[in-house]
């Protein structure tokens, strides 16, 4: 494990300690790689995942942000199909700047509460 995936890694598990997914709320998590970005809307009391979007299916060419933004109404637009309103915003350890950031903001824009 580098120092950055320790790091991370630390953030997450502070966080982690106090955040928590129900089935009146669950919890969205985000995930970054270098390429690619993933949303999941998860209920950690059963241990499901109740709705998922990548960037993976989208394939046309825009830079990162525009991308993470796609993936953010994505998440939003199954969410409300799955009846999910509200959610709890789970970063993962990563800064809320950039492509998380824009992913929680189109989410937001649309209709989806944290």
């Amino acid at each position: 494990m580098t120092i950055k995936e320790l790091r991370r890694f630390k953030i997450k598990q502070r966080v982690r300690k106090d955040i928590s997914g129900s089935v009146e709320r669950p919890r969205l998590s985000v995930f970054r790689s270098n390429k690619q970005i993933y949303a999941q809307v998860i209920d950690d009391l059963s241990g499901k995942t109740l709705a998922a979007a990548s960037s993976l299916g989208i394939t046309e060419k825009a830079p990162k942000k525009a991308i993470a933004a796609k993936v953010g109404e994505l998440i939003a637009q199954k969410s409300k199909e799955a009846g999910i309103e509200a959610v709890v915003f789970d970063r993962n350890g990563y800064l809320y700047h950039g492509r998380v950031k824009e992913l929680a903001d189109a989410a937001r824009k649309s209709g989806l509460k944290f």
